[in-house]
């Protein structure tokens, strides 16, 4: 893996703060601090579980670890592990401080550009009313000051502004200068795997800033696009985000558990990076609201991380470090959820259901291949055709 993008190749647009040339070099420090941790130190992990960590629990119990909660146990005794571990929680806070700097300074500047102009191409909705998951609320996932939903007034924009710069260090700039790569991941397997779609409607859940909805303008440049968030803060910077990349979505406030749409009126519907962040009902009852707005040959498709089957009781004990250090606690308990069956609970039927592994129109942090290695399909797939 090569060393992260610099903060000076972020794509501009009509409410990125415009950061001084020291807060600029404080977030290339704090992305660098995260690489460094993430792809440097990482493989020491797999040296001490190899070397130490397994040997004496094999010694102890006469077998191996079965699972990732005995890999789990036996790895947090480590001082290596310990020690990264640590480091890794610090620098994902690092990032995020780094942004808050300009973001903070800026913010009555940002607030004032993100107020939807007279003359819009797309829309805006807010709706005060909507219920806040508990999901979201409850903790600040990826660790972001104050979460995704969190507003301070009614133009506030600062949840949306982090994690524009927060995003694009989280992935060390290896999603595009966009932050638009799982985005432009969606498009390409939909093109891909279903040449006969032509959606007309297209709705993006979860679609915080809009790194990932932009993309399906350009590649399904006849379709209405409607993208859906419950981050009233985050819908106000997508929205102006959009309006200045000359690009028409119809933003809504709403809780995919309870879709204010009509049945069987959308050809496709997309989330990207957003399962993980949700709880066992709310992933069954959005599924199902899903189905229900899907038309029938509508599509559901979902880019996320892989699955734990299959999987080593140690990699799969590495990967989920984000349920314990990184303030994500369903991550664990998707990667281990039968997604087919939720599918057919929900009413599609199996043979219309599919998990596939796709390679990806950009690249993602989680992509630490070693030398040698022949390149692997990087972003698992989960989709049903109504």
């Amino acid at each position: 893996m090569s060393g992260p993008r610099s903060f000076h190749r972020m794509a501009r647009h009509g409410v990125l703060v415009a950061a001084t040339h020291d807060e600029l070099a404080h977030e290339d420090f704090a992305q660098a601090m995260h690489h460094t941790v993430f792809a440097g130190l990482m493989p020491g992990n797999r040296d001490a579980f190899e070397a130490r960590v397994r040997p004496q629990f094999e010694r102890q119990h006469r077998r191996a670890p079965r699972d990732r909660q005995e890999a789990r146990a036996a790895m947090r005794r480590d001082p290596y592990h310990q020690l990264w571990s640590a480091l890794r929680r610090t620098t994902q806070e690092m990032m995020w401080q780094a942004a808050h700097v300009g973001i903070g300074r800026s913010l009555d500047e940002i607030n004032a550009r993100a107020r939807p102009p007279r003359r819009a191409r797309g829309t805006l909705k807010l709706d005060p009313a909507v219920e806040l998951p508990r999901y979201l609320t409850a903790v600040d996932i990826h660790c972001m000051p104050g979460g995704y939903t969190d507003e301070s007034g009614p133009d506030d924009t600062y949840a949306g502004a982090m994690y524009d710069r927060g995003v694009y260090s989280i992935t060390q700039g290896f999603l595009g200068p966009l932050v638009d790569g799982i985005g432009r991941t969606v498009a390409a397997v939909v093109q891909r795997k279903y040449p006969g779609l032509k959606p007309r409607r297209i709705l993006d859940i979860g679609c915080a800033v809009g790194h990932s909805t932009l993309p399906l303008c350009d590649a399904f440049s006849d379709a209405e696009i409607f993208a859906i968030d419950v981050g009233a803060p985050m819908l106000r910077y997508a929205h102006a985000r959009a309006e200045s990349l000359g690009k028409t979505v119809h933003y809504r406030q709403m809780n995919a558990e309870a879709l204010d749409f009509a049945d069987c009126s959308f050809d496709l519907a997309v989330s990207t990076a957003t399962l993980h962040e949700l709880s066992r009902v709310g992933i069954r009852a959005i599924v199902g609201e899903i189905y229900r707005v899907l038309k029938p040959g509508g599509v559901m498709l979902h880019v996320e991380q892989p699955q734990y089957e299959g999987m080593s009781p140690y990699d799969q004990f590495m990967r989920d470090w984000d349920t314990f250090g990184n303030a994500e606690p369903f991550w664990g308990t998707l990667h281990d959820m039968d997604l087919t069956q939720l599918a057919v609970d929900a009413g599609f039927r199996r043979k219309r259901v599919t998990e596939t592994m796709e390679f990806g129109d950009g690249g993602h942090v989680y992509n630490v291949s070693r030398a040698g290695q022949k390149p692997k399909p990087n972003w698992f797939v989960y989709a049903a055709t109504r």
